[in-house]
């Protein structure tokens, strides 16, 4: 049976660049010359993992890069070599190469080749010094002359050895890559087929490694199986020869092993394996090296399809699993109750019916929890982001992370990290100042920059805080006049100033860096903060420092709203920008030049929107004090809602309105309410610039 290494592959990239995350932060974490034990550990595993996981599935281009990495973590791991600045900055840029090529792997695309052999030869210079700088292992060991050195190796796993998970392959896989190797297969302990077992081993092996390899590195690749097999090491010295117990065998027995080729492009669909179903490795590759019976159905076949996968606790599994229990148990006593419909079971079904309302709502709820991950999965990149850019511009930063286990939507996550890429490179260019700087104002010469989020009611909260400069009023007021953003003679408050900063193409840097100062982006942040749902807006304090304060819902599939009825028809507004409703008293409304209506409320004028005039329905009224103002408040300021009625809240699925139909200006969705018809979901500061426009085009 031809089995697909394909259903594999997902499992082993998700782990791998998880693994790669790992090593990056233990890396970030190494204290030069007094590097922790524990912390060396961590990351040597998470190499020695992808290297093991990719020899298996014959990704020898990585395997091979690194099992460099391995050796000079495992040096510093021994306590032989030193951890330095270099060897770590050299350990960093080879996480940036694995990431390059295990995307290139995955993706069946080329790779910088220039940059992983540049690095390369850096690995291999701090591993043997400068003279070995330009050769690589397979060079030195072509080199050798003399007598050869090696081991003899026999190894008998224990018959039990696939159901912990390792692979007799996978482990010859990896002293290929020490040497050149011979395998003498021995079958004494293969029973007659009758009483095969065919997750157990039976076969052992006799393996001749050439080349200079330490006993060391030999047990590195048996010592996740040290309790699971017997291994018998010999030493080789002179002429190679054949082991006692290949001795009197044919020679046809004898054969190289090499690691198993770079599978060619997969032939079904990436699909999901079902948990109860495992199939031995070894059997896996074994099946990857045969040639494939039909070649011109496998060529028909579609190509395989991009996967996103997330990882979910089993307690949230357990839970949902609970809660369709309930649910299953719940529908069958309605459906029972709905066979006799009586008067007096009347009472007993709308108790039922309770029932099956607070059963859905809680899977839903829990449903929606499955897609919430910790923040932390996004602050991640930044310790290595800040580390390179403090050293580029010569600053001394030291970067905090707080609330990194605030959950929010993993769709929500995936779109904010570039946001925040750019706000915090922002911060440590623009914000810090050098050491000499901060010295001559009073400052300590190292600067922080802070990222912390939070829960805020049905927000989540992200505050990018720096203790640099700040921001200069002035120069932003007159940068934005010079450009034309604004009118010289314009009263703007500080919040308004600062939001200039927003403006497309606008930026202060006197020099354009390789960081940022080109004005592009910041624009781009807050639109894409916009369409999330979300808001932004900046704090600062002039020789203090400055915080960016972005909110955003949890998620973007569900919202609780507040239903209003204007005219026949009905909208929602969410409830996260509502402040309060109120009825209309007319001694409080203003207008401006007989156009622009304005509502005092408690000192503060806020602009009437009336809604029926900017969606062009009939309302029950026109004269405000027949109906109810709701005071929202949306990214830009706040403002007064004119509605007819308050119909009550309800929590709603969103459905997008650009996908599905056109964007609207005004409108950011759609829903479908209980009785079936759509309601369309208000935009809060579309409808805020709509009336501004309104009133400019109206003055």
């Amino acid at each position: 049976m031809s089995v697909d290494m394909s259903q594999f592959y997902q499992t082993f990239f998700d782990e791998s660049f998880e693994g790669l995350d790992i090593m990056e932060s233990g890396l970030l974490g190494l204290d030069v010359g007094a590097a922790d034990a524990e912390t060396i550990n961590t990351v040597f595993r998470a190499a020695h993992s992808i290297k093991g996981g990719s020899a298996t599935f014959g990704f020898t281009v990585v395997a091979e890069f690194t099992h460099l990495m391995e050796t000079l973590l495992d040096e510093m791991r021994d306590g032989t070599r030193m951890v330095t600045e270099e060897s770590v900055d050299y350990l960093l840029k080879s996480v940036d190469c694995l990431k390059e090529l295990l995307t290139a792997v995955q993706n069946k695309a080329d790779y910088n080749e220039d940059f992983v052999t540049e690095v390369k030869v850096g690995l291999e210079r701090l591993l043997h010094g400068d003279e070995a700088s330009s050769k690589s292992e397979a060079d030195k060991m072509a080199e050798s002359t003399g007598d050869v050195e090696g081991w003899l190796i026999d190894f008998k796993p224990a018959d039990y050895l696939l159901k912990t998970g390792n692979d007799p392959v996978r482990l010859i896989n990896e002293l290929s890559l020490l040497g050149k190797i011979e395998t003498t297969c021995d079958t004494d302990r293969l029973p007659f087929f009758s009483a095969l077992e065919p997750e157990l081993i039976y076969l052992s092996w006799h393996i001749k490694l050439e080349g200079n390899v330490s006993k060391e590195q030999i047990n590195e690749v048996f010592e996740w199986i040290d309790d699971d097999a017997d291994i018998t090491l010999s030493c080789l010295s002179g002429e190679p020869e054949k082991s006692d117990s290949s001795a009197g065998q044919d020679e046809s027995a004898v054969a190289t092993v090499t690691p198993v080729e770079e599978p060619e492009e997969p032939e079904e669909p990436l699909t999901e394996k079902p948990a109860s179903e495992s199939v031995p490795v070894a059997s896996v590759v074994e099946e990857a090296k045969k040639p494939k019976a039909d070649s011109k159905a496998a060529a028909s076949k579609k190509p395989a399809k991009d996967q996103s996968s997330i990882r979910v606790s089993i307690d949230k599994v357990d839970e949902l699993i609970n809660l369709v229990g309930e649910l299953v148990i719940t529908q069958s006593m309605l459906s029972q109750l709905g066979e006799t419909v009586t008067k007096e079971t009347i009472e007993k079904l709308q108790d039922g019916l309770g029932q099956l309302e607070r059963n859905t709502r809680e899977l839903q709820e829990s449903v929606m929890r499955i897609r919430m991950l910790p923040i932390s999965f996004a602050f991640q990149r930044f310790p290595r982001m800040v580390r390179d850019l403090s050293n580029q511009l010569g600053k001394e930063i030291e970067l905090r992370l707080l609330g990194e286990q605030t959950e929010l939507d993993k769709t929500v996550m995936e779109k904010i990290g570039d946001p925040l890429v750019h706000l915090v490179r922002n911060s440590v260019d623009h914000g810090i100042e050098t050491p000499e700087e901060r010295e001559a104002n009073g400052k300590p010469r190292k600067g922080t920059v802070e990222l912390n989020a939070f829960h805020q009611g049905g927000n989540i909260v992200i505050e990018i805080t720096d203790d640099g400069k700040g921001i200069d009023k002035d120069v932003i007021f007159a940068k934005a006049v010079e450009k034309g953003v604004i009118n010289a003679n314009e009263s703007l408050t500080d919040e308004q100033i600062f939001d200039l900063i927003f403006a497309p193409g606008f930026s202060t840097a006197a020099v354009v860096s390789g960081v940022s100062g080109r004005g592009v982006g910041m624009d781009v942040v807050k639109r894409n903060i916009r369409e999330l749902g979300g808001n932004i807006e900046v704090k600062s304090e002039q020789g203090k420092g400055s915080t960016i304060i972005i909110r955003l819902p949890l998620t973007l599939a569900i919202l609780d709203g507040q239903l209003i009825r204007v005219g026949d028809d009905t909208y929602i507004i969410p409830l996260i920008s509502i402040i309060e409703s109120l009825q209309v008293e007319k001694s409080q409304i203003n207008s401006i030049g007989g156009q622009a209506e304005l509502y005092k409320l408690r000192d503060e004028y806020l602009p009437v929107v009336r809604l029926y005039e900017t969606f062009g329905l009939k309302p029950d009224s026109t004269d405000l004090s027949d109906g109810l103002i709701v005071i929202v408040e949306g990214e830009g300021g706040q403002a007064g809602l004119f509605v007819d009625d308050l119909l009550g809240q309800q929590q709603v699925v969103i459905k997008s309105l650009e996908t599905n139909f056109r964007p609207v200006e005004g409108i950011s969705g759609a829903t479908i309410l209980g009785d079936g018809t759509v309601a369309l979901i208000l935009d809060i500061t579309g409808l805020i610039n709509l009336s501004r426009q309104s009133s400019e085009r109206a003055a």
